[in-house]
């Protein structure tokens, strides 16, 4: 099962990079040898070389259908998204068919597996399909940060009951991303109460485009929209825990939020983090990789040797990694717009690899180097004067 999962995704993906674009897979997501026309062999390279058992390959399959939960889908958006964007031009929205690539993810989502880290006593870390989840446990109940998918909802609402039998009060989205808050209208029926940045509220209130993807949502239903929002900060005092939330100045998205479990010395940082991975943001609803820098120093700021750090996605770390991953996109952001200022083009930039030194830490993750390259480079402001 784990196997054909990771096929269909991989296959699709190659068919729509090389039609729509000229390019090989392998230009963006990394490979073992450079001239593989194969897709069989592609997949068997990439994803199953080292995995020879089921539960290797059952990991593989979740790697593809986790994190972001795109990586199989957006290579078409993505190549599409950013060669327009190099040459100028808004792309066409396309509206959705019967095979909407963001209906097969949710229902996709469904067969990943929900694992539980424990972080603290009273907090645990749900994660697999969708972003991280953080669930604080106590005498007053449960709240949870983020949903994840709709799909998911019976996993994390079995995960919850099996931490202990007391109410679920709140749910805490970090950003409006659908990977994020999609299994909102479930939690809302469990009980909770949501709660999130003004901005998640606006977004989830109208149809939305991440148009690097060129992914479309329309409004979610009411039930799955914040009962209660801030603009600026927002403090919570649950049991025996001080909570702090804040919004950071746009960096993943405008509606970005970190929660900080004070009292246990918890950080979720949301999708400003990605564990080990070159990381995603959304220029068209606000992200910048300015932002995601500032973000990152922000989060620095507010933890100590011992503070646990949630990601978005991937496995959670501590301040030290986290000042390790603002480093790599400082430098990395420096680069690039170094080239950028002095007149090259998006292919001369990708060409000179200006992540090449950070790729073996960095670039096995949801983007590959170039296509990370790719990302930055179209949404950084050049200071190059216009004649």
């Amino acid at each position: 099962m784990a196997c054909r999962i990771v096929c269909r995704l991989w296959f699709l993906s190659c068919r729509q990079i090389e039609s729509v674009t000229g390019l090989r897979a392998g230009d963006i997501f990394k490979t073992l040898q450079r001239d593989l026309s194969d897709e069989r062999r592609l997949v068997d390279q990439i994803y199953f070389s080292k995995a020879t058992t089921r539960r290797e390959m059952l990991r593989a399959a979740s790697f593809l259908m986790s994190g972001s939960a795109l990586a199989g889908f957006m290579p078409h958006a993505l190549l599409a998204g950013a060669q327009a964007a190099a040459a100028g031009k808004a792309q066409t929205p396309s509206p959705a068919s019967p095979a909407d690539p963001v209906e097969q993810m949710k229902a996709q989502m469904a067969g990943v597996p929900l694992q539980t880290l424990k972080l603290r006593d009273n907090i645990q870390m749900l994660y697999g399909p969708g972003g991280n989840m953080v669930v604080l446990d106590g005498p007053d109940g449960k709240i949870l940060v983020d949903s994840s998918f709709a799909s998911v909802a019976p996993k994390v609402k079995r995960a919850l009951d099996e931490i202990s039998d007391t109410p679920f009060k709140m749910l805490i989205n970090t950003h409006w991303h659908f990977d994020h808050t999609d299994g909102n209208v479930a939690m809302h029926q469990f009980g909770a109460t949501i709660l999130a940045h003004e901005n998640t509220r606006k977004r989830l209130s109208t149809p939305q485009v991440t148009e690097f993807f060129n992914m479309h949502f329309p409004p979610s239903p009411a039930e799955a929209l914040p009962r209660q929002t801030f603009t600026d900060s927002f403090k919570l005092y649950f049991d025996k825990e001080e909570i702090s939330l804040a919004h950071f100045s746009p960096a993943h998205t405008d509606s970005d939020i970190y929660v900080h479990y004070q009292t246990s010395n918890v950080l979720h940082m949301g999708d400003t983090l990605f564990g080990g991975m070159y990381p995603f943001f959304d220029s068209s609803t606000g992200g910048k990789i300015d932002g995601m820098i500032a973000a990152a120093t922000r989060g620095i700021s507010l933890a100590d040797d011992s503070t646990k750090i949630v990601p978005g996605h991937g496995p959670a770390g501590d301040k030290a990694a986290l000042t390790k991953y603002r480093d790599m996109l400082v430098a990395i952001r420096d680069r690039i717009k170094k080239q950028k200022d002095a007149g090259k083009t998006l292919k001369e930039v990708i060409a000179a690899k200006p992540t090449a030194d950070f790729d073996a830490a960095w670039g096995a993750g949801f983007l590959m180097p170039d296509a990370f390259v790719t990302l930055v480079y179209t949404t950084l402001q050049s200071d190059v004067p216009k004649l």
